[in-house]
């Protein structure tokens, strides 16, 4: 589908900056998210479905420690000067294990929420979620 980089302050900035954002949409059911700085171990999560579970294939992706995803991302949305957001709201929009269907009929709408969890501005290109597909 495609992919979303924030880093050096804005969308379309530098992905190896620290720190950064990139989001990776793919079939209006799965968004990778990415980001740094993160704990060791942490540092990526899904919207939509994990692959693992999407594809039926647990060597599509790495199992994710919600809990502690959603905490890294909560502190990451503080340093790069975003709201200060709980993790719980941050955990909400996270694909669950063995989801049968996501909250959001497509993963851009949850993408969608989530940065404006944390208070950034919707990147171009992704404003109406489902048309984009």
């Amino acid at each position: 589908m495609g992919g979303f980089v924030y880093g050096d302050g804005a969308w379309g900035g530098d992905a190896a900056v620290t720190p950064s954002l990139q989001i990776e949409v793919r079939d209006g059911d799965i968004a990778s998210v990415e980001y740094a700085p993160a704990p060791p171990g942490l540092g990526r999560f899904y919207l939509g479905f994990q692959p693992r579970d999407f594809f039926d294939d647990p060597a599509e992706s790495d199992p994710v420690d919600l809990a502690a995803e959603a905490e890294a991302f909560a502190d990451w949305a503080l340093l790069v000067g975003a709201v200060d957001v709980e993790a719980k709201h941050v955990r909400r929009l996270l694909a669950e294990e063995h989801v049968d269907e996501p909250e959001d009929t497509f993963v851009e709408e949850t993408v969608e929420r989530l940065i404006r969890l944390v208070g950034l501005p919707i990147p171009e290109g992704l404003e109406g979620g489902a048309d984009l597909l």
